[in-house]
């Protein structure tokens, strides 16, 4: 069965709505997503491994948190049961209402502005936070199995681990309830109120803010490129400039370990939820190690 018919299943016997168009949109990395207009609604479905139950409900709760602050982020839709998702397969959708606005565009300074400022607004609003299903970061491993895939894996993550550990011991880092996949693409401006919002939160954990400013400048292409993202961020969120440029580099090193960690296990396991086709996981370990291998030729100049 097609994706688009799982879905659509999914949401007349989990939710009671017929769907009348299912459109693919980019959610982020670590799920699949469509535009569904069921009647005269319109929401976001996001698919995401079974394994993040836990931390996709924590990020529901926290979407749900955001609202009541008065964010503009797409309030979940709790299916007939009252549940926050719903089983599909390997997978668990969850629903969201729909947010007006086009996607941010990551490289465009404007944007990059409303892009950090919602974000770190919403780690400000998110403060105290907490949720059953919440854990703290990260869980990575070097001497997992699947880093056995490419010779160049098991070395890179484990130089960006000893890096993370040596950081986090000689400084101290302000942590908070994370996103983890902060992506351009799950942000949206109303052009007619210009106000900025989002698809929703993302897979929960706790752990340095910075950490997902580190996700979101990824996208943007590095550092130097996100400035005015960098901007917005610090006039809004809770972290100072100072922090931010002590402890950025580290983690975005990190980020990008962690961007090949997630795709090798993905090819190890052959998981197909993020997305169908391991030629594209291979593309992105690959992106991960060029990127990491600049970070180092960078350090050592």
């Amino acid at each position: 069965m097609a994706y688009s018919d799982r879905i659509g299943a999914a949401l007349r016997t989990g939710w009671h709505r017929t769907a009348q168009e299912l459109t693919p949109i980019a959610a982020g990395r670590s799920c699949r997503g469509w535009a569904v207009v069921a009647g005269d609604a319109r929401f976001v479905a996001r698919l995401f491994a079974a394994t993040e139950r836990p931390r996709v409900e924590a990020g529901l709760a926290a979407a749900e948190r955001l609202r009541a602050r008065g964010l503009a982020v797409g309030r979940p839709v709790r299916a007939a049961d009252g549940g926050l998702t719903v089983a599909v397969d390997s997978g668990i959708l969850a629903l969201s209402a729909h947010v007006p606005g086009r996607p941010l565009a990551a490289a465009d300074p404007i944007d990059q502005q409303w892009w950090g400022d919602l974000l770190g607004t919403a780690h400000r609003e998110l403060d105290g936070f907490q949720h059953v299903g919440l854990p703290r970061w990260h869980g990575i491993r070097a001497d997992a199995p699947h880093l056995e895939i490419e010779p160049w894996l098991r070395p890179a993550v484990a130089d960006a681990v000893a890096a993370l550990t040596k950081l986090t011991v000689t400084d101290q880092l302000t942590y908070g309830v994370l996103h983890g996949d902060p992506a351009a693409a799950a942000f949206r401006v109303d052009i007619a109120t210009g106000r900025t919002g989002m698809l929703g939160w993302g897979p929960a954990a706790t752990g340095p803010l910075v950490y997902d400013l580190a996700g979101a400048v990824t996208y943007a292409g590095d550092q130097a490129r996100a400035a005015e993202l960098l901007d917005g961020y610090a006039a809004a969120g809770p972290v100072t400039r100072d922090e931010i440029e002590a402890t950025l580099p580290v983690l975005l090193r990190f980020r990008w370990a962690a961007e090949a960690d997630w795709y090798a296990r993905r090819l190890h396991t052959q998981d197909e939820v993020g997305g169908p086709d391991p030629a594209d996981d291979r593309a992105a370990l690959h992106a991960a190690r060029d990127a990491l291998a600049a970070i180092t030729a960078a350090e050592s100049a």
